[in-house]
């Protein structure tokens, strides 16, 4: 996650962190991804059932529960043993993770147990009933999709009137007293809307907005013409600093993030020393540093329906273990799983750009699932990165040398 109100709008200094020891279990959440013990969060797609079908879809999403799901008694020591490791966030996500049988009582043993818990959901099922019952719980914070204005965003979720029901969900949300916030996948179809979202994030008061590159894992042909170039991410992005500039101007100060490309926070870097703010661009740099780079395998990891454990969500193609076999623990930290040692150590093993990068120790090389499905190569350069070759070389050659 690149924090665009935390960079480009100064909300964040790199003392800040001190205070909390860079421990998972002491920083607030808007700080965690600065952690320096890395504790991963965890995706947890607990159902592949969906009551829609959208195109981006990266977990397959069905319409019915998959047969070999985890059981109750299996997700709640699931949910015990990853609050006693010590995760700090689990997020509860599927396909739909509002059709799961036990979702409240496994959101409230995450709770009960001192694990933040967050929900990711189309919102169609979010009533006020179970609205409540999650803020009662101490669900600390609930997601809803909204890819987009209505058509658009009815296309991507492939159902008509999907955007009117989400727009409900987060009234019901805020109703109920939840933190509510909104997930938009960017794609070509969508991302001229960024500025009439970013109106209704301020109309609506909504405190978070989570703006996702595309991850395309090569499944769907569908998706080709919807994946932004270069030149178009680079507008997205500046629209989105801009909006949010404006916004904190104002006086409304939401948590606006960019999600799965890290060459968005050397982008903002690079920008805000174009434009002469260059104390605050040395700032950003070393919350940049601090922060390391995408975190697959590292800081984050997901676990499907069934036990599987992934680096990533979105990265379903390697599978680490399963928790039916072994405790979560026991696979993260397995020193014979060569992929997982590599990951966490992954700057060392990038080819190609991103070796010769001067930002390696800022981006981490982006993202290792986009790599992997573009070429096969898990080290090769993220084909995403949106920098150009001027951009990444030899103008910060000193601060690279400084790191390595």
């Amino acid at each position: 996650m690149i924090g665009i109100s935390k960079l480009y709008c100064g909300t964040v200094e790199p003392s800040d962190l001190l205070r909390y020891r860079r421990l998972s279990r002491e920083l607030p959440s808007h700080l965690l991804q600065f952690s320096e013990d890395k504790k991963p969060v965890i995706a947890w797609n607990m159902t592949r059932a969906c009551n829609l079908s959208c195109i981006h879809c990266y977990a397959s999403a069905t319409k019915k529960p998959a047969d070999d799901e985890l059981n109750y008694n299996e997700a709640r020591a699931l949910v015990q043993h990853l609050t006693d490791f010590g995760v700090p966030v689990i997020l509860f996500s599927g396909g739909e993770p509002l059709l799961h049988p036990h979702i409240f009582k496994l959101v409230d043993l995450a709770v009960r147990n001192g694990t933040r818990a967050v929900l990711s959901t189309n919102g169609l099922l979010l009533t006020e009933k179970y609205a409540t019952k999650l803020k009662d719980i101490g669900l600390s914070y609930v997601g809803i999709s909204l890819d987009g204005l209505s058509e658009h965003h009815d296309f991507m979720r492939g159902q008509k009137g999907a955007f009117e029901q989400a727009l409900k969900a987060i009234a019901i949300a805020k109703q109920a007293g939840l933190k509510v916030g909104l997930r938009l996948t960017m794609t070509r179809s969508n991302y001229q809307d960024i500025g009439t979202i970013f109106d209704l994030l301020e109309a609506e008061s909504i405190p978070r907005i989570c703006f996702y590159h595309l991850v395309d894992n090569g499944q769907r042909t569908d998706l080709l013409s919807e994946k932004l170039s270069a030149e178009e991410t680079r507008k997205a992005v500046d629209l989105i600093a801009q909006r949010t500039a404006q916004l904190y101007r104002k006086g409304y100060s939401p948590e606006v993030l960019t999600v799965d490309n890290q060459a968005d926070g050397p982008y903002l870097y690079l920008k805000m020393k174009e434009e002469g703010r260059h104390e605050e661009a040395e700032n950003v740099l070393e919350l940049l540093r601090l922060n390391g780079g995408s975190s697959s395998g590292h800081g984050i990891g997901s676990i499907s329906w069934d036990g599987a454990v992934y680096p990533d969500q979105f990265w379903r193609t390697r599978v680490l273990g399963s928790v039916r076999e072994k405790p979560f623990a026991e696979i993260w930290h397995d020193e014979s799983n060569e992929l997982l040692m590599k990951l966490k150590e992954k700057k060392k093993y990038l080819t190609g750009r991103c070796r010769i990068c001067v930002f390696l120790y800022h981006c981490g090389g982006g993202l290792r699932a986009r790599a992997d499905f573009a070429s096969g190569d898990i080290w090769a350069p993220d084909p995403a990165c949106y920098l150009t070759d001027e951009e990444i070389s030899a103008s910060g050659r000193t601060f690279l040398a400084a790191e390595m």
